[in-house]
């Protein structure tokens, strides 16, 4: 069960927008890739192309876990549900 529905916990705005734009970026990053493998590409071209679009991946994935350690699990205790905190981070952190 996700805690967002026992209490309000968003995402920051600012953040939000970030990763929104990164996306965005990804998008079209993916959308190159994809018309590079119509054509006769270079294995090693493609995969660079595949590397940068997981490091930019990795920078959103960075951005919203910093996010919500800084504003969530860091109330956590004051709100009482360290523990179902802890917990869906730990889901969500075995697949990183």
């Amino acid at each position: 069960m996700s805690l967002t529905h026992e209490h309000p916990l968003h995402l920051e705005p600012k953040v939000r927008e970030d990763a929104r734009r990164r996306l965005l970026s990804v998008k079209g990053h993916v959308e190159g890739i994809l018309k590079m493998l119509e054509g006769e590409p270079y294995c090693v071209d493609v995969l660079k192309q595949i590397k940068a679009v997981q490091g930019a991946l990795d920078k959103v994935g960075e951005a919203v876990l910093k996010s919500h350690l800084e504003h969530h699990v860091a109330s956590a205790a004051q709100r009482g549900d360290t523990d179902a905190l802890v917990d869906e981070l730990m889901e969500v952190l075995k697949y990183r």
